[in-house]
């Protein structure tokens, strides 16, 4: 289905396997990350239904941007290599940049951001090879 050039399927479809990686990641990671994090276990937890429904929303909304970017490669130029190529770019540009600046002004090591930056490649790889595979 499109609707303005965009393919709500394939951001779907990429929202969704942006969710699965966080969530693979987080279960093999978990304790590294609360551990860099500076998060006691017995501390009181958010909402987890709210955390995850949060979490998918603005997976939803990344995979929207990033569709909107590699469209803009133009026709015949989104493919699963470019897909792959605009997530490292947003990656590398924009996510992993303000991840390292909030993580180090906020007095967190450098296991955390590596964490974190680690757990964000791979989204942005999923979601990029994803719209690659599907189109915009």
């Amino acid at each position: 289905m499109q609707f303005a050039g965009m393919n709500y399927v394939a951001i779907l479809i990429a929202a969704i396997v942006a969710f699965v990686i966080g969530a693979v990641f987080h279960s093999i990671l978990g304790k590294a990350w609360m551990e860099a994090a500076r998060t006691d276990p017995a501390a009181p937890k958010p909402a987890l239904g709210s955390l995850l429904a949060t979490s998918f929303c603005l997976e939803l909304v990344l995979a929207f941007i990033t569709a909107g970017i590699i469209g803009h490669l133009g026709a015949g130029q989104v493919t699963v290599f470019n897909g792959v190529y605009s997530g490292l770019l947003i990656w590398a540009g924009v996510i992993m940049t303000t991840l390292t600046i909030n993580a180090r002004h906020r007095g967190f090591g450098w296991d955390l951001v590596l964490i974190d930056g680690l757990h964000w490649l791979l989204v942005m790889i999923g979601i990029g090879a994803t719209i690659g595979f599907f189109g915009v």
